[in-house]
């Protein structure tokens, strides 16, 4: 039997062994790419500024559940694991509300996983109801997602992940999502 001593270490370890190096990486591509859509989209240097910082935090809730995740990256996701993976929009929400981020940042941030069409999470929000920050994230977010290397696949290639994406349609705001490739296709 072990003691709360034991569980206590075992549970801090588990912590310092996360890989932070990916998780930085990832909220930096999405950093660059949310600024870079948001000045497609005509919006202003505050704006882009904003949506760049929102890019670097949007995960920032996963760091409160790496006892949960950590060392099951390799493994399909269980269901249990999925509700607590699926908190962490929320979870980065409420870690960063009382530290002087302004809405823009904390709404695109709990809302970076719904979906245009309705089926996303937390809240299950549709179309224009989403913020647009939110909805610059998500596209941002899968495309970073796929284009990089994980512990269970290689990245693929930007073709590859464009067609993804297409194939997945329903989830993105059309007019974000062609910033969004126009963004990508002038970077190649």
């Amino acid at each position: 039997m072990q003691t709360a001593q034991t569980q206590t270490v075992k549970s801090v370890d588990r912590i310092l062994e996360f890989d932070l190096s990916q998780e930085l990486s990832h909220g930096m591509l999405v950093s660059n790419l949310a600024y870079a859509v948001s000045a497609e989209l005509g919006k202003d240097e505050a704006f882009c500024y904003q949506m760049a910082l929102a890019g670097m935090l949007h995960d920032i809730g996963k760091l409160k559940l790496t006892g949960y995740i950590n060392g099951q990256e390799n493994d399909p996701l269980l269901i249990e694991e999925l509700k607590y993976v699926r908190m962490h929009s929320t979870l980065g929400y409420e870690e960063l509300k009382d530290q002087g981020y302004s809405d823009l940042v904390l709404q695109s941030i709990l809302y970076h996983h719904e979906n245009y069409d309705g089926s996303g999470y937390p809240s299950n929000l549709r179309g224009d109801s989403i913020p647009l920050g939110a909805r610059i994230l998500r596209v941002c977010d899968v495309y970073a997602a796929l284009s990089s290397d994980r512990p269970y696949r290689k990245a693929f290639d930007v073709s590859t992940v464009i067609e993804l994406m297409i194939d997945e349609i329903k989830n993105f705001d059309m007019e974000v999502f062609l910033a969004f490739q126009r963004v990508v296709h002038n970077n190649k």
